[in-house]
């Protein structure tokens, strides 16, 4: 029962499948790049508005496995740099079409390969020598995290507001002091307002309420944070039934019960802490204990942010309650309760995580939010990195320029692959172009022409439409996105250009139920 495709097929069904993926996707690819509306995506019947190619292709309902591969690879571009999800997939699909029309020259697949890869190292030297390092100047590092941000943040549905949210990614990474963990940096989406509201607070902002009758502001605060249940002021016996004779014995059960749970509400106050923090449920009972005792309770903060919390906070997350001693509590100078909007939040200032902070995104509607997230987790990811390279095509047609040099001085067939490289590598500029109506055949024969004469700073102005020099106009791009997209790519393309055979495994035979 299983199915194969032997080579032509094969070839041809893997070719069609990746370079119908990279089509759907480069219209979004550039600041003046579309959006896609992706209807009952992951989140049901709702709607998503997003140009993030790793969204678009997570969604994605495809059976064709060269596809697929080109599915991964962008999610992994995603997880690995936050940026660049679009051009690592256009890329692959570009140098596959190249490789289908050399293969029907008779060009065998290996050679192709071995020029490729030549190709690729060109391309990876000419990137790294043209790379520019300021982390040693702060004002020049500040200056090139800004401009990295803008970069990315103008292709997105952010780029009317770029220098506000450029502005607040590189304070919150230059909070972190170098150490790169995004884990301190807090994203609360808060509907209503405007985008331009959204900003930048220094404490850290947890989404949830203090509980009743409690102090709504504490002073250098102790805080105990917990995963225990604390809903058991009703009898829960499982798996056991009680057969009582008169019904004043099941009042002295739950009399048991209540004492079971100030016992266990005494033991967590006399870890001599003001503010009580719980992954789960806190009853009315516990809940007025614990304003009895003068302890501040916050009941179901979900898990990421318990972890955040004892992250920030410098505690513990506790489940056992019979050694205080041993247990390491959360500090803050203030704990408080602030409104965004129409909700109340706690906030917690002068944490021991000095690098800790939230941005508070504001928008008018679920789904600017939801793309003003993904956006700004972009652009946060892409802020680590202190070594910066030209953006707006010039990264590629320096690529290329490299590339081509190298294939004039190779004799073979091999040659005939690096230019294939060479001309795929130019399509990325080339889509940017187009997306924005402007004439790409021109623009990009301009700008190769400038960058073998040697101005390796000659880029696309998408403003104008015209060649420019991407260093005054502030268009830089993180070299390690660059070298992302050219290595994933062209590995991914590797390996589907060796496939000559596709197997499909047979359906596992049903056994009859007698």
């Amino acid at each position: 029962g299983a199915e194969e495709e032997r080579s032509e097929t094969a070839r041809l069904s893997s070719f069609v499948g990746a370079i119908a993926v990279g089509d759907l996707i480069k219209s979004t690819l550039g600041p003046k790049g579309m959006d896609k509306i992706l209807l009952g995506g992951r989140n049901g019947d709702g709607v998503e508005v997003t140009n993030d190619g790793a969204t678009i292709l997570k969604s994605l309902g495809v059976d064709n496995p060269a596809a697929k591969i080109l599915v991964n690879m962008s999610k992994t571009q995603d997880d690995e740099v936050g940026d660049g999800t679009t051009s690592v997939t256009v890329l692959a699909a570009e140098l596959l079409r190249e490789a289908e029309q050399m293969m029907a020259h008779k060009l065998h697949p290996q050679t192709i390969i071995s020029g490729w890869r030549k190709a690729c190292d060109a391309a990876r030297q000419a990137l790294e020598s043209a790379a520019i390092d300021n982390s040693k100047d702060t004002a020049r590092f500040r200056e090139d995290l800004m401009n990295i941000a803008r970069t990315t943040l103008s292709s997105k549905l952010l780029t009317q507001h770029r220098d506000h949210f450029a502005e607040l990614a590189v304070n919150a990474i230059l909070r972190l002091k170098g150490s790169g963990n995004l884990e301190a940096i807090q994203l609360i989406k808060k509907l209503g307002g405007l985008l331009g509201d959204s900003y930048l607070d220094e404490g850290f902002l947890l989404d949830k309420k203090i509980g009743a009758q409690q102090p709504k502001r504490i002073e250098k605060a102790k805080v105990l944070i917990a995963n225990t249940p604390m809903d058991s002021d009703k009898i829960k016996v499982f798996g056991s039934k009680i057969k009582v004779d008169a019904v004043a014995k099941l009042s002295e059960l739950e009399l048991a019960e209540k004492q079971k749970m100030k016992a266990k509400v005494e033991k967590i106050v006399a870890h001599g802490c003001n503010v009580f923090i719980n992954r789960q449920l806190i009853y009315n009972y516990p809940e007025q204990l614990f304003s009895d005792a003068g302890v501040v309770s916050i009941e179901h903060a979900d898990f990421e942010g318990i972890e955040r919390l004892a992250l920030v906070l410098g505690g513990e997350i506790v489940s056992t309650f019979d050694s205080p001693g041993s247990v390491k509590l959360g500090e803050c100078d203030l704990i408080e309760e602030v409104m965004i909007g129409e909700d109340k939040l706690i906030r917690m200032s002068g944490v021991p995580l000095g690098e800790a902070c939230t941005i508070v995104l504001r928008g008018a509607t679920q789904q600017i939010l939801d793309e003003a997230d993904r956006s700004l987790h972009d652009a946060l990811r892409l802020c680590r990195t202190p070594r910066v390279i030209c953006g707006g095509g010039c990264a590629e047609a320096l690529m290329a320029v490299a590339v081509s040099r190298l294939a004039a001085q190779t004799a073979g067939k091999e040659a005939i692959a690096m230019e294939a490289f060479a001309r795929a590598l130019l399509q990325l500029p080339t889509a940017i172009a187009d997306n924005g109506g402007y004439d790409s055949s021109d623009l990009v024969a301009q700008i190769r022409a400038s960058h073998v004469a040697g101005q390796s700073y000659i880029g696309l102005n998408m403003t104008d439409g015209v060649p420019a020099d991407m260093r005054q106009l502030g268009i830089t791009e993180s070299l390690r996105v660059k070298r992302q997209v050219l290595l994933s790519a062209a590995e991914a393309a590797e390996m589907i250009l060796r496939v000559d055979d596709i197997l499909k495994a047979s359906p596992r035979p049903r056994r009859q139920e007698h």
